[in-house]
């Protein structure tokens, strides 16, 4: 028997205006995280600036408040996965999904992470690069060999040939050149303020580790895969321990989506801003049926499949 699965996107799919059609019907959620925040939250996603919006602070509260309002609203038609899960930030959203996670926390806690990894490495010393067209292990023995003193490495297995490589601004170059040399189809570097991801997290991920200890988490109501293992948790101290862990270890969105595959899920809906994973989802595995909930107007049509 199919089953379905839920996922939740990661920053990058953010803009300006976004979820302008549901605005009575996100009105509530998105005024519960200002209170939490102490800033309008539904002005700053409409009006802008886009600069402030592209923050990493103020990225994840948006884009956790979008993807959790849509989801709420598919919930109370009916959305019942099998399994969620999420890309970075994402995850996030996943866990207040599956109820291991109240969305005030989730709000408060993105908030932090945001900061902390924004403040880990100082502006301009870290960035990440999309390479496409080489394998996995191709990237993975390039950065190895470009790093020398400083850090760079995969922070992101989206799909196959399309990996994300973080780390020193330098290293970073060195890895370009090298994976242009070794017949890589792109090899640019992406307009990102920090090297997600990447072992240059550290003391963010040490710093989120202090906060995550305070918060509560309740067993997962739905099965959940996590980014840093492409596994089920065992429990819910594991689940704390992976959201420490993801800061600076990779992305395993390809192990993620054939892990849910392996469990004869077939139906997957991406729920939030944009439709970057229902992109990648096809390309690791063809027979997935992808859609996505980005507006009222998709939501209506992705219910409709459900019921």
């Amino acid at each position: 028997m199919s089953k379905l699965a839920f996922v939740f996107p990661g920053q990058g799919s953010q803009q300006v205006g976004m979820l302008a059609d549901a605005e009575a019907q996100l009105a509530p959620i998105f005024q519960r995280a200002s209170e939490v925040l102490g800033y309008d939250l539904w002005n700053l996603v409409q009006q802008g600036p886009e600069e402030k919006l592209n923050q990493t602070e103020f990225t994840q509260p948006a884009l956790l408040t979008a993807s959790v309002g849509l989801w709420y609203l598919a919930e109370q038609q009916g959305a019942n996965p099998d399994v969620v899960a999420g890309h970075s930030l994402g995850e996030y959203s996943a866990l207040v999904a599956a109820k291991v996670l109240s969305f005030e926390d989730a709000v408060g806690l993105v908030q932090q992470r945001g900061r902390f990894m924004q403040s880990a490495v100082p502006l301009g010393e870290g960035s990440m690069a999309a390479i496409l067209g080489l394998e996995d292990d191709q990237v993975v023995a390039i950065c190895a060999a470009e790093a020398g003193e400083q850090v760079i490495s995969a922070a992101n297995f989206n799909s196959p040939g399309q990996i994300v490589v973080a780390g020193n601004v330098a290293a970073l170059a060195r890895v370009i050149d090298a994976c242009k040399a070794a017949g890589a189809k792109r090899a640019m570097q992406l307009a990102v303020s920090a090297p997600f991801h990447c072992a240059l997290m550290q003391p963010a991920a040490d710093q989120m580790a202090e906060i995550l200890a305070n918060v509560p988490f309740q067993p997962p109501q739905i099965k959940i895969i996590q980014n840093v293992s492409a596994e089920y948790p065992a429990s819910v101290d594991e689940i704390r321990e992976n959201l420490v862990s993801q800061m600076s270890n990779a992305v395993l969105w390809t192990g993620t989506v054939r892990k849910m595959r392996a469990g004869d899920i077939s139906h997957v809906v991406e729920c939030g801003p944009g439709k970057v994973l229902s992109g990648l989802n096809r390309r690791i595995d063809k027979s997935i049926e992808s859609e996505n909930i980005s507006s009222l107007e998709s939501l209506a049509g992705v219910v409709e499949g459900f019921q």
